[in-house]
């Protein structure tokens, strides 16, 4: 059943722009007004397909039909009428992909998600491979006589399965189809955004943004373009890559048949740098730290692209005409999705119980959760494991345990950060659906020693791609103006000194050790 809902004050006369954020667990969609307030919204669970042990996949034809879904149910809850959307900005989850034939628009495959761990074994074996140590060497020795800081990416360059090219290179190994129409020139490659922009366009628009394009693992963010290099080097075809486009540009408008009328499509965006932009992060040092699915820490650098650095990648985090601006990321796996698991098992019936349950005992009693259901960009052999359990063990230390987990992960990156991004950090500014959570929040907080900011409305993504869009639609003027726009619903500070969890995130880092190489 869709969530929709109306809010308050009915549909008044005039235009609202629309932003869709197309998640790893739900589609969302939100209408705003020039306020930015949420006058209709609606939702749909995205259902994973799990078809061998490892593999996690989208239907492309129920994704599309959600998506539709949701936009029509959100403009019908705010009482609208579509001819009254000046723009549609789309946030889409990064490096889930679908290859699809050129001239019948027909999918050799469902869509691989970025969650999938069907290249395991090929990542495993090109990152003890003697080729990658010599490539290691060759761009470790050009860096040092250049100190150009393009050299320095390769140098540290490890596949990891959240990439695409490793999956597509797997692809073109297994599925004759997609090989064959390569060969032919005729295999589309795209992120979820280009498929939803060449089925909204009836197949006359194909492209991608810099944003999603750069979460790929096969964009160049230094030269901006498709990286041939390391296409030649997987054996992956060139010729299925779609153009790159201005994150915030007019991408031409759905067809009619879609909607009842042409609704201009002026935004697409890959979910976390929609988040950033959202949490109006347009200022080098601004910092946001997702807690969703995932966890993710992006730092803005501004005009200055930072080398990959072992655990931080660099991003393009949107392009809108000459600007161009980079950021670096951290991130983690299984932060919502082991609560979710957790309450599955039935550990608690809401998640807002999480909370309570935590600060209802004074530690987790040595207990340590390790998380590791889906991909570690280090191992991913991670098994997820409880430590430390003991008859006297409760639903309450193994809730807290998770949630503590999520902090201690937090504290890592944010420490990895700090090291290697030599830029004074800004505020902090938290979304995503676990940033509800005041245990996880005030504990972060602590550990980091940083004010941390919650907006009002956790939904970044969405937000951020209306943004975008209204931007390029002349429905907001600036980025100015969007900054007044911000709401913040609460600040956590410090209230521990960190030296106090010492302790506990010892045990917790020897559990980790444990649990690598399962």
């Amino acid at each position: 059943m869709p969530c929709g809902q109306q809010e308050s004050g009915g549909a008044a006369p005039g235009r609202y722009v629309v932003g869709v954020d197309v998640g790893s667990t739900v589609v969302k969609c939100h209408v705003y007004d020039r306020a930015a307030a949420v006058r209709g919204s609606s939702c749909r669970k995205v259902e994973s397909l799990y078809p061998r042990p490892g593999w996690v996949e989208l239907d492309p034809e129920v994704l599309w039909s959600q998506f539709v879904g949701v936009i029509k149910e959100a403009v019908q809850a705010a009482g609208l009428h579509m001819r009254q959307i000046a723009g549609l900005g789309i946030s889409t989850q990064r490096a889930t992909f679908i290859t699809w034939h050129k001239r019948t628009g027909k999918p050799f495959h469902n869509f691989i998600s970025w969650q999938d761990l069907r290249s395991a074994e090929l990542v495993n074996s090109w990152n003890k491979s003697l080729l990658l140590k010599v490539i290691h060497v060759i761009f470790t020795v050009l860096h040092f006589l250049t100190g150009n800081d393009r050299y320095l990416a390769p140098s540290f360059l490890t596949f990891s399965t959240q990439q695409t090219s490793m999956k597509l290179s797997w692809v073109f190994k297994n599925i004759h189809e997609a090989e064959e129409a390569a060969r032919k020139n005729n295999c589309c490659f795209g992120t979820v955004d280009t498929w939803l922009l060449y089925r909204l366009t009836k197949g006359s628009v194909y492209a991608t943004d810099y944003s999603n394009a750069s979460a790929t693992g096969v964009f160049e963010p230094f030269t901006k373009c498709w990286n041939p290099t390391l296409c030649n080097l997987l054996s992956i075809p060139m010729s299925i890559y779609p153009p790159v486009k201005d994150t915030s540009f007019n991408f031409g408008s759905a067809d009619p048949e879609i909607f009842g009328v042409p609704v201009p499509i002026m935004a697409v965006v890959a979910d976390q740098q929609s988040a950033m932009f959202g949490e109006c992060c347009f200022h080098p040092g601004d910092v946001k730290l997702t807690m969703g699915t995932g966890g993710f820490w992006n730092v803005n650098t501004g005009e200055h692209l930072c080398a990959s650095r072992r655990g931080l990648y660099p991003l393009i985090g949107w392009k809108i005409g000459e600007e161009v601006v980079y950021l670096t990321e951290g991130c983690m796996s299984d932060i919502g999705t082991a609560i979710r698991w957790a309450q599955d098992i039935n550990l608690f019936t809401n998640v807002d119980e999480t909370e309570k349950m935590a600060r209802s005992i004074v530690d987790s009693q040595g207990v340590c959760f390790v998380p590791g259901f889906q991909i570690s960009v280090n191992d991913p052999y991670l098994c997820a494991s409880f430590m430390g359990l003991k008859p006297s063990t409760t639903r309450n230390h193994l809730v807290r345990a998770i949630l503590e987990s999520v902090a201690f992960r937090n504290k890592q990156l944010y420490d990895i950060i700090v090291k290697k991004v030599r830029l004074p950090l800004q505020t902090i500014r938290a979304d995503g659906g676990v940033s509800n959570n005041s245990f996880v929040m005030q504990m972060t907080s602590d550990l980091i020693n940083k004010k941390i900011e919650k907006p009002a409305n956790a939904d970044m993504s969405s937000l951020g791609a209306a943004f975008l869009a209204g931007l390029a639609s002349g429905f907001w003027t600036d980025k100015e103006q969007l900054k007044k726009l911000r709401r913040i619903e609460s600040v956590f500070e410090p209230q521990k000194d960190s030296e106090e969890y010492k302790p506990a995130l010892d045990i917790w880092l020897q559990a980790m050790k444990r649990s690598l190489h399962w």
